[in-house]
């Protein structure tokens, strides 16, 4: 939370004409994801009308700190007659959804399947952001080679994902491989990063692969990324890279999504094409 970043935040509502956020996605408890010095804010900010919270207990006092601020949000808001709901993403949870082949344009989510006891990070939430007239797959902090080889492998992800954000902020880890990039062909990769980018991310080898793949780049460490559907708002949208800590403008790409045919689809139609295929929790 930063000055440039509370006012763009704000900016952005004010366009939307919405009062406060309709969710607020956590994707790990790690303080880089969550950061309990400035949770507090955020949500006087944004005032979201759900919280999706990882899937698995706390392990640090930063982590349970951050449950506290959220468990005192929802008693706070309360008598004011709309109470936030609040979602952990766990196995049990992911496993009671709909499938994704008959959720047409609906969020839908792909791990965690089980609680990893001996690495956290592949507990995160992986979530495919489907309402829109583009599609974001956010990918949190997993890091098993497993994890993304089930992934490659579901076609809605194949088929619909424009925007990637990095999985653990582009570590070099073997998540992020040839075959992954190949199967879901994102056309952007957005890496989260600060400023000082002490942990070198992206990793050199990542950005390299991403550039054989013909994967374009953006990264936090440059500015802010805000990504917007424009014109007709049927499919096609821009990615600006904002400059650190101010509101002038790094560089721009406009791109076309890939679900743009399937704006123009009913749900009948939808469900038609995705019938017979493998499908996935969402």
């Amino acid at each position: 939370m930063t000055d440039v970043n509370r006012r763009t935040l704000m900016h952005e509502m004010e366009i939307c004409g919405v009062e406060y956020a309709d969710s607020l996605d956590i994707t790990s408890w790690d303080s880089d994801h969550c950061n309990k010095h400035e949770l507090q804010e955020l949500l006087d900010l944004i005032r979201p009308a759900e919280i999706e919270c990882p899937g698995y207990n706390p392990y640090s006092d930063h982590g349970e700190g951050c449950l506290e601020i959220i468990a005192d949000y929802q008693s706070r808001r309360a008598p004011r007659n709309r109470i936030p709901e609040i979602e952990h993403i766990t196995p049990r949870y992911i496993e009671a959804l709909d499938k994704a082949s008959a959720a047409a344009y609906r969020n839908t989510f792909y791990n965690p399947k089980h609680i990893d006891q001996e690495c956290a990070n592949n507990n995160s939430t992986v979530k495919h952001f489907r309402k829109g007239s583009f599609n974001v797959l956010s990918l949190g902090d997993v890091e098993c080679s497993m994890i993304s080889s089930r992934l490659r492998r579901a076609p809605i992800l194949r088929s619909e994902t424009d925007v990637m954000i990095l999985a653990h902020h582009g570590a070099d880890n073997g998540f992020t491989t040839k075959p992954f990039l190949s199967h879901l062909e994102p056309s952007l990769a957005i890496c989260s990063s600060n400023y000082d980018n002490q942990y070198d991310h992206p990793r050199d080898e990542i950005k390299e692969l991403l550039w054989k793949q013909g994967i374009a780049l953006m990264t936090t460490k440059t500015g802010d990324v805000v990504v917007r559907s424009i014109g007709d708002h049927t499919g096609e949208f821009l990615a600006v890279n904002l400059k650190s800590d101010s509101e002038e403008v790094s560089s721009t790409k406009r791109y076309v999504s890939k679900k743009r045919r399937l704006l123009n689809m009913n749900n009948d139609t939808l469900r038609q094409r995705y019938n017979g295929r493998r499908s996935f929790p969402r």
